[in-house]
């Protein structure tokens, strides 16, 4: 697997902890060169930091653009581009959640969700399809959720953004795939990361009994779907919204 993504150049979205941090990871031991984005100077550059220590031959560096931005993601993955000559894979992974009931909803808070979770991944696509499409191909890869299938039971914006997110993902796998584009998504089920060491522990254990295989996933799970998916292996898979949830019924 140590060659699977050799001379891929890879973006990461949210790659500062969690997810996102282990698909950066996985990544890097497959063989790509790796930018993780992170939300501000200080924390990418503090994961950057983490992952150089971990794996001191890697070939990464740290970004901190705007992702909702469009001027800024533009230029950031131009620079990135012409650094080191494409931009092969686009893991959309920024996002967060919230279990906010309805009637305690602040609109901001709403706008927020619905800002990172997908005017965020709508931007970074375009910026990335739009050097894909130059170069004759690519792949992008968002981050679903296994909420994205049914809701879920408080919070109503986060399992909103995540439909939209596979609606996004099925659209552009077919808007993109004449300029050999593959769009796919990963749709996680309860996952240990920080995300979820927020939410109430009486939220949490019965979703974890009700999982098959009798455990949350951990974040290197999700980080392998997305290996596969970016890869070769999966070279004619696109639209798919891929659960890995332990064999949760959706």
């Amino acid at each position: 697997m140590e060659n699977l993504l050799k001379g891929k150049v890879a973006v990461v979205t949210g790659g500062t902890r969690g997810i996102g941090y282990a698909i950066v990871k996985k990544y890097i031991e497959a063989g790509a060169v790796t930018i993780l984005c992170g939300s501000r100077e200080e924390t990418a550059t503090k994961a950057l930091d983490k992952i150089k220590a971990e794996c001191p031959d890697a070939r990464v560096e740290a970004i901190w653009p705007n992702l909702s931005n469009r001027d800024e993601v533009s230029a950031a993955f131009m620079q990135i581009k012409e650094k080191y000559g494409s931009l092969d894979i686009l893991a959309n992974n920024a996002g967060i959640s919230q279990n906010t009931p309805l009637f305690d909803y602040k609109d901001e808070d709403f706008e927020k969700i619905l800002d990172i979770n997908i005017k965020a991944l709508y931007v970074c696509s375009r910026a990335a399809a739009q050097i894909m499409k130059e170069q004759g191909g690519g792949v992008i890869i968002n981050t679903s959720s296994i909420v994205s299938f049914n809701g879920q039971g408080s919070g109503c914006g986060y399992p909103t953004s995540k439909f939209a997110v596979n609606g996004l993902t099925k659209s552009l796998s077919r808007e993109l795939g004449r300029y050999n584009i593959r769009v796919n998504a990963v749709a996680p089920g309860v996952t240990r990361t920080d995300m979820v060491a927020v939410l109430p522990d009486e939220m949490i254990q019965p979703i974890i009994r009700n999982i098959p295989l009798g455990r949350m996933a951990e974040p290197e799970d999700i980080a392998n779907a997305f290996l596969f998916l970016s890869s070769d292996l999966a070279s004619y898979i696109s639209g798919a919204i891929l659960p890995v949830a332990g064999a949760v019924v959706i």
